[in-house]
């Protein structure tokens, strides 16, 4: 009965070594990645790029909005001007 009390405490003791040990080793992966500063450019490109598409999306709308509203009535008048020959 000794015997099997000794080998009890002996396997008790080894897992929470281990325990221990896994314990250890997470919390300082943990920490390792906490302290890391991988990864950041990635975040300035990705909002870079948000910020460009944006910009041109709004560029875009402007040039559309302009040559519509100016550009074209414009032009079109002229073309109807230019092939009037009853002036």
């Amino acid at each position: 009965m000794k015997n099997f009390i000794e080998k009890s405490e002996v396997k008790a003791m080894a897992t929470l070594f281990r325990a221990k040990s896994s314990t250890d080793l997470l919390i300082a992966r943990t920490k390792k990645v906490l302290v890391s500063r991988d990864g950041q450019g990635t975040l300035d490109v990705a909002i870079t790029v948000l910020i460009s598409i944006v910009l041109g999306a709004l560029i875009l709308a402007g040039l559309y909005l302009i040559i519509n509203g100016t550009v074209l009535p414009t032009i079109t008048q002229k073309i109807k001007d230019m092939f009037n020959y009853s002036n």
